[in-house]
């Protein structure tokens, strides 16, 4: 029997031991909405080609029903239950086989010609499908133990910061959902990049959305990539694709590196910095008076306290720690109630390129 809305009383929190992944699969099996770490973020997992789940994920989120899903798999094997590799022009299948023995299971979802069987409500009435592999091993124990097929969005109200803890799928969505298995936290910490194979001409593949993969590594593999295109309204071709997206609470503000290393202190703003080293120059320089004297009397800017609202994404200015914090640092600003947070904008390539994706568009607010 499925698990309905009306079942949920408190959301189970659950580990990651083979007894609680047996039982989280059991939920996915009868119906229930279950959260689960991947390498990326925190997702909202219902069974595939179960379209009363599937509508369940919607009304958790408050997702609207024309952003596509993203379907999950345990496995290479999983790929042709939801996809059809056949429809695939012959140049195209030699890209995805490259693209999965380089890339999966790992930070990357294809979008492909879509099975029949699969729910019009999984892919927004698209004639495609979005598949990722994860690498996280609670991610795939969980699928393969459920229904080989997971739908998960990430696990936050639409349009919201994405979760990268299991603390924040709790504050999110409590008992919105039946289960949520905390894995600690998530490695990469942004999503998936998203990278479409479905056309049937001769042009290049379609990046969609930036993420855990980097463009230049793609490249390298298939050659040049065409851009996928924002949307406003209508239905977008995948996951992320919607102009305003990942939104703290608060507004948020871009700066260059030249304009955010001469902004001044305002007590009711949050700062978001690069890295350690902006954030020191900042304090030293005319953004305050001068920052406070470091360990031993060094005349070097001590860190500020983590509740003092200046942050940066990684200490030693590694783009991949700073990928891994971006959330977990926008939640915590969120949480101090400012009047607006600055963010200082990453170098466009590798990830800063998705870290920066991310920032545009929680920065642009309805």
């Amino acid at each position: 029997m499925d698990i309905g809305p009306a079942a949920v009383k408190t959301m189970l929190r659950l580990n990651t031991s083979a007894a609680d992944l047996s039982r989280a699969a059991d939920i996915l099996k009868g119906g229930g909405l279950v959260a689960f770490p991947t390498e990326t973020v925190y997702g909202l997992g219902a069974g595939g080609f179960n379209p009363r789940a599937l509508a369940r994920v919607f009304d958790a989120k408050g997702r609207p029903r024309f952003d596509p899903l993203i379907i999950h798999i345990a496995g290479i094997e999983g790929l042709e239950r939801v996809a059809r590799l056949e429809a695939l022009s012959a140049p195209r299948r030699g890209m995805l086989m490259d693209l999965i023995r380089a890339f999966w299971p790992g930070p990357l979802t294809l979008v492909l010609p879509k099975r029949p069987e699969l729910p019009g409500l999984a892919t927004a009435g698209l004639s495609s499908v979005a598949v990722r592999f994860p690498s996280h091993p609670v991610a795939r124990k969980l699928i393969a133990l459920s229904t080989g097929a997971v739908a998960a969005p990430s696990a936050n109200p639409f349009g919201r910061l994405s979760p990268t803890r299991a603390d924040h799928v709790a504050e999110g969505l409590g008992n919105k959902i039946d289960c949520l298995i905390d894995g600690g936290p998530c490695s990469i910490g942004i999503e998936s990049t998203v990278l479409s194979l479905a056309e049937t001409g001769e042009e290049p593949p379609r990046l969609l959305r930036p993420g855990g993969t980097s463009r230049e590594a793609l490249e390298a593999l298939i050659g040049p990539l065409a851009a996928g295109t924002e949307k406003t309204e209508g239905t977008p071709e995948s996951p992320g694709m919607l102009k305003s997206h990942y939104a703290p609470e608060i507004p948020l503000v871009l700066h260059r590196p030249e304009e955010m290393s001469v902004l001044p202190r305002n007590a009711d703003e949050g700062f978001l910095f690069s890295s350690g080293a902006a954030r020191n120059a900042w304090l030293r320089g005319p953004g305050s008076s001068g920052g406070t004297e470091g360990p031993g009397g060094t005349g070097g800017p001590q860190k500020p306290p983590a509740d003092s609202g200046i942050l940066a994404l990684s200490e030693s200015g590694s783009v991949l720690e700073a990928a891994a914090n971006l959330f977990e640092s926008l939640h915590r600003l969120d949480r101090l109630k400012l009047r607006l947070i600055r963010a200082e904008l990453l170098p466009e390539e590798g990830l800063g390129a998705a870290v920066n994706d991310r920032l545009r568009r929680a920065s642009l607010r309805d």
